[in-house]
């Protein structure tokens, strides 16, 4: 009987070990399934937070190269680039939850979404922009031959003008002077002797001339004797920064035609002196003949 007691207690014992192991055992594999399934979902959360901050970063990296197009909206994607960077900044302190991912995802959506909206007006105007660069740079093309071109006419221009001008320059011919002795009949008699001269006689021609402008013309003639005298009415001219001293004017009728001129210096009483005399005539400051005679 007591055999059957004890046998009956051990039994229990038994059972009751058996019920706290197979509770043991239940309440390991559970604590081990909880362990395990909050080591997973923080290893998905770390893994989330690093991929969305990978995305992040992306995203600021497509705006620091729309920024390098400088265009009009410059401004708009420098603000939109500063909220990528605080929300980087934001996310990298945050414990990475769920409740806080998805917070930041939404954020994200929505700078996303803007970033897109913002590239393709970015984008429209870089292809303005080409197409404006493109027609200036065949504008300023253009200009550069039309201007290439038009200094070409300015030179041509200014050598026809040149051209002109050289042809419509008259042209002095057979200058010649000759010293005279008046008789008293009036007669005149060409002398080379100083003493006997009472007017120097200075004759040139103009040649003919159909494209030089008719009128008018007045040259100075200038006598200069061996002494360096100048002879006549020694009346000054100022041509710019030159002065003229000359002997007398003479005003020439021109019709494009040729004509033969002669005008006369009277010696007034005073004798001539002997030796070289030089003959220049001007045509306003430039020289356009000029010859020498002697008297003896």
């Amino acid at each position: 009987m007591e055999n059957q007691k004890s046998n009956s207690s051990l039994k229990a014992i038994v059972v009751v070990l058996a019920l706290l192991l197979a509770g043991s055992l239940a309440y390991i594999f559970k604590m081990t399934t909880d362990s395990k399934s909050m080591q997973t979902e923080l290893t998905k959360e770390k893994s989330e937070k690093a991929t969305f901050l990978t995305e992040l970063e992306d995203l600021k990296a497509t705006y620091d190269k729309a920024l390098e197009d400088n265009t009009t909206l410059s401004d708009d994607l420098e603000a939109e680039r500063e909220k990528v960077i605080n929300l980087i900044a934001d996310l990298k302190k945050s414990k990475g939850d769920a409740v806080s991912m998805r917070k930041y995802r939404d954020q994200y959506n929505s700078l996303n979404s803007k970033m897109k909206t913002l590239m393709a007006e970015n984008d429209m105007l870089k292809k303005k922009n080409e197409t404006l660069t493109l027609e200036r740079d065949s504008t300023v093309v253009v200009l550069g031959a039309q201007k290439r071109f038009n200094d070409t006419l300015v030179v041509q221009n200014e050598n026809l003008a040149k051209t002109v001008e050289k042809a419509a320059k008259l042209n002095i011919m057979n200058l010649r002077t000759q010293a005279i002795k008046v008789r008293n009949s009036g007669k005149q008699i060409d002398t080379d002797k100083a003493s006997r001269a009472d007017q120097l006689k200075v004759c040139f021609a103009i040649a003919p001339n159909a494209v030089a402008k008719s009128g008018t013309k007045t040259y100075y003639v200038q006598i200069i004797d061996s002494k360096s005298n100048v002879l006549g009415e020694k009346k000054i001219e100022n041509f710019g920064d030159m002065t003229l001293t000359y002997s007398f004017t003479t005003d020439v009728a021109y019709d494009n035609k040729a004509v033969d001129v002669c005008e006369f210096l009277d010696a007034k009483g005073k004798d001539f002196e002997k030796g070289t005399y030089f003959v220049n005539i001007f045509d306003k400051s430039e020289l356009v003949s000029k010859t020498s005679f002697s008297l003896r």
